[in-house]
């Protein structure tokens, strides 16, 4: 995520005539800073980490959606629908386990057949 928002802000500062170097490199740095102060403090302080770091959540167990994981995350059907699709399932009842994990993927495990 921070390597989009240093992308994007570099091609801002050498695209657009309104955004002055200073002011680019102000920003690029403060990003930079930014991103080393979060990742030095939640190494060395775990309940900030706790706070700025999410757990993997269970959004599908046994083919059923877990509402309630999936509201509190925001995940919609359709979002889910679209990762069993891209792992090469078709409908709910194949799948095992779906996981979103702490870097925003989602995962999902199908049922084996034997």
């Amino acid at each position: 995520m921070v390597t989009v928002a240093l992308g994007s802000t570099l091609s801002a500062i050498l695209l657009q005539e309104s955004i002055a170097l200073a002011e680019g490199t102000v920003a690029l740095a403060l990003l930079i800073g930014m991103q080393f102060l979060v990742a030095f403090t939640s190494v060395r302080w775990k309940a900030f980490a706790h706070v700025v770091r999410s757990e993997p959540a269970l959004l599908m167990r046994h083919g059923e959606f877990c509402g309630g994981t999936m509201r509190s995350e925001r995940v919609t059907r359709d979002e889910a629908m679209s990762a069993l699709r891209s792992s090469g399932g078709q409908d709910p009842s194949q799948v095992e386990a779906m996981v979103l994990e702490s870097d925003g993927t989602i995962n999902v495990v199908l049922r084996t057949t034997v």
